[in-house]
């Protein structure tokens, strides 16, 4: 199971492959393997912000089981 890097909630979505999306803070993830590879802010548009600079600065986020 997958848990958010933001808010540490397990109410995750899959929403494509290797898509998840959590309902509680609106962040989409991309999985590679079992690391999350980006992360993006969805905003009220639609449109994607990257948060890979706030999350995957210094090591890769690893997904919890």
């Amino acid at each position: 199971m997958v848990t958010c890097p933001n808010c540490s909630s397990k109410d995750i979505g899959k929403i494509g492959t290797n898509q998840y999306y959590c309902w509680n803070c609106y962040v989409e993830m991309s999985m590679s393997g079992n690391q999350i590879s980006s992360i993006y802010q969805v905003e009220e548009d639609g449109s994607l912000e990257s948060l890979n600079d706030l999350f995957l600065e210094d090591e890769q986020i690893r997904a919890q089981a």
